[in-house]
């Protein structure tokens, strides 16, 4: 009977190790946030790269009362840096430069595969998985702000409160060890 109780904490524990590294992989790809002035950025990531292109992406949310302006980007990864909208004509997908990227107050704008992207033109080298750069935001009120961009093959998790565990943390779920060592098998 104890023998039984000690295998069942035992698959307990391993449940929660097993959930808790699992965890530890997901924070990898745990979303960051960068604040200058009203202006939040969230989620910043950018996709491996195949040539000497890439793309970056993020969530700009202006918390003020009046519009900001992203007016550049920068970055030492590639020789020239530009934010570009993508649209659809029919059948045909139209890029184009735009010379700034308006923020509206109180309003966030996503940065995102298949709109709005940061265009990276002329890589110094590859954008990797695993690896980050990093990107100079200036806007026309709030200023400038570097922000570390990771380089993986899906967007951040936003965050723990969406249903993912954050490292060291067990399942609502899960009971106590407390608990486990007085649980009672079934005869």
């Amino acid at each position: 009977m104890r023998r039984l109780k000690f295998l069942t904490v035992l698959g307990f524990v391993a449940f929660g190790l097993a959930g808790v590294q699992a965890a530890q992989a997901q924070d990898s790809q745990q979303s960051q946030t960068y604040k200058i002035g009203n202006v939040e950025v969230t989620n910043p990531w950018a996709r491996p790269s195949t040539g000497k292109t890439g793309a970056a992406y993020f969530t700009l949310t202006n918390h003020g009362t009046s519009d900001d302006t992203l007016v550049s980007v920068e970055s030492d990864a590639a020789a020239k840096v530009q934010i570009h909208d993508m649209t659809m004509d029919g059948n045909i997908m139209r890029m184009r430069k735009l010379a700034a990227l308006p923020l509206p107050a109180g309003k966030s704008v996503n940065v995102a595969p298949g709109g709005l992207h940061v265009m990276l033109i002329g890589l110094t080298k590859p954008l990797t998985e695993g690896g980050s750069i990093v990107m100079h935001l200036v806007f026309a009120k709030a200023g400038g702000l570097d922000v570390a961009v990771p380089v993986q093959m899906k967007p951040p998790v936003a965050s723990a409160a969406a249903g993912h565990m954050m490292p060291g943390q067990m399942p609502a779920q899960m009971p106590t060890m407390g608990e486990m060592l007085a649980m009672q098998h079934p005869h």
